[in-house]
């Protein structure tokens, strides 16, 4: 299973579910980030956290702890 923790520096990935249950889905969710959604990675901080992405021209962070629960293709 690749996730998003996965995806290089400059890749773009299609989200193909999200795992797990309770807040933290839902906060990736309230986000955009759903099934079919490309994500495109910016950049990666020098420590790896958080990570840079662009979903549908929106910048924002996400966690590499929450990259774990979104699986791509």
């Amino acid at each position: 299973m690749k996730t998003l923790k996965d995806v290089k520096v400059g890749e773009t990935a299609t989200v193909a579910r999200l795992h797990g249950e309770g807040p933290v889905k839902h906060r990736i969710m309230d986000m955009g980030i759903t099934k079919g959604v490309q994500i495109y990675v910016r950049k990666v901080a020098p420590l790896g956290d958080p990570m840079e992405l662009t979903v549908r021209n929106y910048e924002l962070s996400v966690r590499k702890a929450d990259a774990e629960m979104i699986e791509v293709v």
